[in-house]
């Protein structure tokens, strides 16, 4: 396949970042249109919004990926589902967010559009409004291509009693899918590391699912995305948090063949590999059959599966039980080992 020749391609000039007509017209053309909704529409500097009373969640994220697109996704739906997700599992109902993006000069308009469209989509799939943003322009080699950084605001959930003191021994760890498979698809599709895999990020908005959860009125007891640090980290704060060790099980840990195969070529444990659009649920033992029913019937839960155990055993650790029979500790990666995947 020949490279594209993007030679006469319209691209974002410094001049789009200046405030002036070019912006006027970068707004109104490639923008907002895409994203458009009664609370951004008004172009204002801020975005003003009725509230319930009760109380609210409010997250920021920032968003380098690289590549900007990748099997699966891109770093626009990435953006949205990463901040749902994070007001999902506070747990709240998310219902807007705000949008800043930070683009380099020379970035292809088109690439441009195709990221803002994903935005809309995404929000609208996770149903949310994009009610205010801003734009800015860097020089060339200075942006990555394109930064987004998103903020957003949920109502919390009532009757819902979150508090890691009610954590403790028996109750069940869930995992809502196959995991490793975000961090995983964007290694895949780096330069020097692509291969071919119909490996595919998992990237989606969980408020959907989790809503399911609640709805059974199971005890849930703790919510977390396995985002950076994957399945690995989320549990080893959960034993440093709460005193109280994780039993693993290796085989129960959903992961398809083609994970498995691609950590192996890239020498990654995919305990520790990103996700994207997967939750871990800590919940009563009582209720864990309940609560994977409820998993099973939606299209993100389909792979959930019961993984572990908190248990007793001092000091507090994760174990993984292996399918050799053996056990061997898990714990947080060390440092970044898949960098600029979020």
């Amino acid at each position: 396949m020949t490279a594209r020749d993007t030679s006469n391609e319209e691209q974002i000039l410094i001049s789009h970042g200046g405030g002036g007509e070019m912006t006027r017209r970068l707004l109104a053309e490639h923008i907002v249109p895409p994203l458009n909704n009664e609370l951004l529409g008004p172009l204002d500097d801020s975005a003003i919004m009725p509230i319930a009373a009760g109380r609210l969640a409010f997250t920021t994220d920032a968003f380098v990926v690289q590549p900007l697109a990748f099997a699966g996704g891109d770093i626009g739906r990435l953006a949205v589902c990463g901040t749902v997700n994070d007001l999902a599992v506070a747990p709240a109902i998310p219902k807007a967010l705000s949008l800043a993006l930070v683009i380099e000069e020379g970035l292809p308009i088109r690439v441009l559009d195709t990221i803002v469209e994903s935005i809309a989509r995404t929000a609208r799939e996770a149903g949310v409004v994009i009610a205010t943003g801003d734009t800015k322009v860097v020089e060339h080699r200075r942006g990555d291509g394109l930064i987004i950084t998103t903020a957003g605001i949920g109502e919390m959930r009532d009757g819902v009693e979150f508090g890691l003191e009610r954590i403790g021994s028996g109750d069940v760890v869930i995992v809502s899918g196959r995991i490793a498979e975000h961090g995983l698809a964007v290694m895949s599709a780096r330069e020097g590391l692509a291969f071919d895999t119909e490996l595919e990020s998992d990237v989606a908005p969980l408020n959907h699912l989790i809503g399911r959860l609640f709805e059974t009125g199971a005890d849930i007891k703790f919510l977390r995305d396995p985002t950076r640090g994957g399945l690995a980290g989320v549990l080893a704060d959960l034993a440093e948090d709460t005193g109280c060790s994780i039993e693993l099980d290796e085989d129960a840990v959903p992961l398809s063949p083609v994970a498995r195969h691609t950590a192996e070529l890239l020498g990654l444990d995919p305990l520790t590999v990103a996700n994207e659009g997967k939750v871990v649920i800590v919940v009563a033992e009582r209720d864990a059959d309940r609560v994977l029913k409820a998993c099973h019937a939606d299209p993100l839960g389909q792979h959930a599966a019961i993984v572990g155990r908190l248990t007793e055993t001092q000091p507090p650790l994760v174990e993984l039980l292996t399918r050799a029979g053996g056990r061997r500790i898990v714990q947080r990666p060390h440092g970044e080992e898949l960098p600029r995947i979020c």
